[in-house]
């Protein structure tokens, strides 16, 4: 629900920053080589995103030969990297060759205690010093406030103010520590949106479980820039996933996630699983190996006949398939019917009933398997002798 006093902005032009190279980087065991990331770089880039961020070249030496090496390569996207504060640290990444720099700084008590030990002003005296340098080098910039909703609410808009009148392209707002929820999301959001003329950016960690959540109202209020990553990986439980933000933008609006290859979505995750050693999650949104999988009776009846009426997410559009599972006791005799077909059965109401009822007794003793299913089917039409 969106708060009364509030205007919803209709979501239009937005972009994707996928940060798997830099905040994925941060996920448990993660260790992409520069092949890796040169391999991920260029299906995210067949897919369409429309900014990448890499690891600080700070960081370690690998971190800055990996800007280098896709900073080289033939790609669309524009290449970003995440860099503190600080002066020496923006023109170490000028020199990688990337085209925008994205800066942060905390701003919240615990950061400005226990971080960097900077008072408001010296924030501020920095963050312009830097986004002054940056625009001198023709670089696209952003200034983040790290752990903005732990933050106060003057000091972060004051933040922001100076930033955006210190030339810088967009500003970051970012759930470091994933406290925020959608309604503190978009109030935030909304009332920058009044306060700077820059883009907005959102980067929403997901410890209470809203990243996508989060980052849809932040979108709804005026943000025009989302930081993704393949799978939601980062640090602790990771960020806002990009397939499932693409899956909430999907059933919102399926026009918004028209100009990515939605079909690469299912290759790329199981891209970046495989370079991390874990397995898609089973309930990963549109690709994870239950999300068009039926079962129930009623639900499978009218699946059979216009699966719209249990999906609102077509499967076809990400060059996925639906499942339809007669191995269990809840089966119906449509989807009986229907894998009967599939072998290439036409079966009599009465034999389907009776084909129906075997299953369930098979499925009411012992788990079964689609070759359980398959035998009943053929035996029935062709009995096997005693």
């Amino acid at each position: 629900m969106q708060p009364q006093n509030r205007r919803q902005i209709p979501i239009q032009d937005f972009h994707f920053i996928d940060s798997t190279l830099r905040e994925g980087e941060q996920f448990r065991g993660t260790h992409f080589t520069i092949e890796d990331k040169r391999e991920i770089a260029q299906l995210l880039d067949e897919f369409g995103v429309e900014y990448l961020e890499l690891s600080t070249p700070v960081a370690s030496p690998q971190s800055a030969d990996a800007i280098r090496t896709l900073a080289d390569m033939p790609r669309n996207f524009r290449l970003l990297t995440h860099v503190r504060a600080n002066l020496d640290d923006a023109k170490l990444a000028v020199d990688c060759g990337v085209d925008g720099v994205d800066v942060y700084i905390g701003t919240s008590t615990y950061m400005r205690q226990y971080s960097h030990g900077r008072s408001l002003e010296q924030v501020i005296e920095i963050g312009q010093e830097v986004i002054e340098y940056l625009n001198s080098q023709g670089m696209e910039t952003r200034f983040s406030t790290e752990d903005t909703f732990r933050s106060n609410f003057a000091d972060v808009m004051t933040v922001y103010r100076a930033m955006d009148l210190a030339g810088v392209n967009r500003v970051g707002v970012a759930d470091t520590v994933g406290i925020a929820d959608p309604l503190r999301t978009y109030n935030l959001i909304s009332n920058l949106r009044d306060v700077v003329d820059c883009d907005i950016e959102f980067h929403g960690h997901n410890d209470s479980s809203c990243a996508v959540a989060n980052a849809f109202c932040a979108l709804q209020a005026g943000a025009t820039h989302i930081d993704t990553t393949v799978l939601g990986i980062g640090e602790r439980n990771g960020i806002t996933a990009m397939g499932a933000l693409i899956a909430r933008l999907y059933t919102y609006d399926k026009s918004l996630v028209e100009k990515y290859d939605l079909t690469l979505l299912n290759e790329i995750e199981r891209l970046v699983s495989s370079k991390l050693g874990i397995g898609v999650p089973f309930n990963t949104p549109i690709t994870g190996e239950v999300a068009f999988h039926h079962k129930a009776g009623v639900h499978t009846k009218a699946v059979l006949q216009n699966p719209t009426t249990y999906e609102a997410i077509n499967p076809e559009d990400f060059g996925m398939t639906r499942i339809i599972d007669v191995a269990h006791r809840l089966v119906g005799r449509n989807a009986i019917r229907d894998r009967a077909a599939t072998l290439g059965l036409n079966l009599p109401e009465d034999v389907l009933r009776q084909a129906t009822s075997q299953v369930k007794a098979m499925a009411d003793e012992q788990r079964i398997t689609m070759t359980d299913v398959d035998k009943i089917l053929n035996d029935i039409i062709q009995p096997v002798d005693d």
